[in-house]
């Protein structure tokens, strides 16, 4: 369930995105992602903006059926030019918001989750947005800093899309996230208490659990909240100098490498 409300989501996918532009100031759009290797800063972009794009037309429509390939074929690319491009990318944004503003969060359609409403998009968007953000920091060497509250959602959006059965048949890698019991416990030392920045995962033999909580794992992650986000979503190593690993760190290697999206 998200934990803001839609206005909320929708207000930061334009400020994380006017952040994205301002990162990408003046940067070599031919430069690689290192975070996301296929990828240069150019493709990144128009895979951000080209999601925005698409949720902006299933909101929009209120379609209830889609085929990704034929949306992925039949997207206008993103201008080669930077200053273009900056300008795809803005408008791209402003156009999901105001569908979504316009729809509110309630109205029934097509998402690839069993949460059928366009508050799905709001919250979807804002958190894929931020952790592009991330991608597009780190390459171009720019500081990065994520929002508390939207970096504890984006974690837990994360282990509500891991645990729902649905996805082993679309992603049957994720089966491999199963286990006999094993724990994940994630410590957010930085964050406000008023927002309770613990997690505790169990891979169990049918599914993966997770709740929010302080409690003893097999495998312990801390550091700032920010840093914790990164190494969760493998953008930061395990090493970083800013995290504390305790425990089996195999366990959390597998994790990480069955739990990519």
């Amino acid at each position: 369930m998200a934990a803001l409300d839609f206005e909320t989501y929708c207000s930061h996918i334009l400020g994380e995105t006017d952040q994205l532009r301002q990162a990408l100031r003046g940067a070599d759009l031919d430069t690689k992602v290192p975070t996301c290797p296929e990828w240069t800063l150019r493709e990144l972009v128009g895979h951000l903006s080209g999601a925005h794009r698409l949720a902006e037309e299933v909101v929009r429509t209120r379609a209830q059926e889609i085929s990704i390939q034929d949306a992925i074929n039949r997207a206008t690319p993103a201008p080669e030019d930077a200053e273009e491009l900056d300008r795809w990318l803005a408008q791209g944004a402003e156009a999901l918001v105001a569908a979504l503003r316009e729809a509110g969060p309630d109205v029934e359609v097509w998402t690839w989750t069993p949460q059928r409403r366009t508050a799905f998009f709001a919250r979807r968007m804002a958190l894929e947005t931020l952790i592009h953000r991330a991608d597009v920091s780190l390459a171009v060497g720019r500081p990065y800093q994520a929002d508390a509250e939207l970096a504890v959602d984006c974690i837990d959006e994360f282990l509500e899309i891991l645990s729902m059965p649905e996805l082993v048949a679309f992603r049957p890698a994720l089966a491999e996230l199963r286990g006999k019991g094993e724990s994940i416990h994630l410590h957010a030392i930085d964050a406000p208490a008023e927002l309770a920045a613990e997690w505790l995962v169990e891979r169990q033999p049918d599914a993966v659990v997770w709740r929010r909580e302080h409690g003893k794992g097999d495998v312990v992650l801390r550091g700032p909240l920010t840093e914790l986000l990164l190494a969760f979503y493998r953008r930061v190593p395990l090493d970083d100098e800013r995290l504390e690993l305790l425990g089996d760190r195999a366990l959390l290697e597998d994790w990480l490498e069955h739990s990519a999206l």
